[in-house]
């Protein structure tokens, strides 16, 4: 696992066994194979590129060519448990109908955008006066695939606007292990490179049938003390 891309090693923990996951913009697979190999995913994955596309067959993958801005429109409703658009929503010309579109073909989304609030970005733009070059956002202005840049508060402003609810959301900067984070807090638009969320319709209760923690393992709660458990038993007699 040392090699796994560390907004990997978020997903694949939130993700359940055994369920049914959409890859927007799946790339080479790198993802789909991981949670194909540790959590049996029936997965599937929807790609721009032909290389990309070429890549996933190589290696099993279920994957077909298309554009996440038009062709998430095909899927069926709810025919998903989760759709992942990691590090992808940026480069979308629709980010608020692909975000619709996400949680309408799958129970929860999980969706990963660079921060452009982070103090990096901030302190290259006062003191450059310049389009900011980060290790989140490493591509010149004329070359980036990057069309809407976003900060945590615009992120949550749209979820909000969307009705859509923040079930968990972790902070991931290079180099450091990830961190569950309220994205609220303006602390984190400050210090947080990048952010990882999973999504829900707010209306909607969660799939899971059992308590889970906030990247969705089982929650297995603390044993009683021995003495307290006395007490309590003593008092209910």
């Amino acid at each position: 696992m040392s090699a796994v891309r560390e907004d990997f090693r978020e997903i694949l923990r939130l993700v359940r066994p055994g369920s049914r996951v959409l890859d927007v913009g799946c790339e080479d697979g790198g993802l789909l194979e991981l949670l194909t190999r540790e959590k049996q995913v029936d997965g599937q994955g929807l790609e721009i590129s032909p290389q990309g596309v070429a890549a996933c067959l190589a290696k099993g993958l279920a994957v077909v060519q298309g554009d996440g801005d038009r062709d998430l429109d095909h899927f069926p409703t709810r025919s998903f448990d989760y759709a992942i658009l990691s590090k992808t929503l940026q480069q979308m010309r629709e980010p608020k109908h692909v975000l619709n579109e996400l949680l309408r073909i799958a129970d929860q989304a999980i969706v990963s955008v660079p921060n452009f609030g982070h103090w990096r970005m901030r302190v290259s733009l006062m003191t450059r006066g310049r389009m900011p070059e980060t290790r989140a956002l490493p591509d010149p202005w004329w070359s980036t695939p990057n069309i809407h840049l976003c900060t945590l508060r615009d992120f949550t402003d749209l979820c909000r606007d969307l009705d859509l609810r923040i079930d968990a959301c972790a902070a991931l900067t290079s180099g450091k292990p990830a961190r569950g984070i309220n994205p609220e807090k303006a602390l984190e638009n400050w210090r947080s490179e990048s952010a990882l969320f999973l999504l829900s319709r707010r209306a909607e209760a969660r799939p899971e049938a059992t308590p889970t923690d906030l990247f969705g393992e089982v929650a297995v709660p603390k044993a009683e003390a021995p003495a307290k458990a006395r007490a309590r038993r003593k008092a209910r007699a």
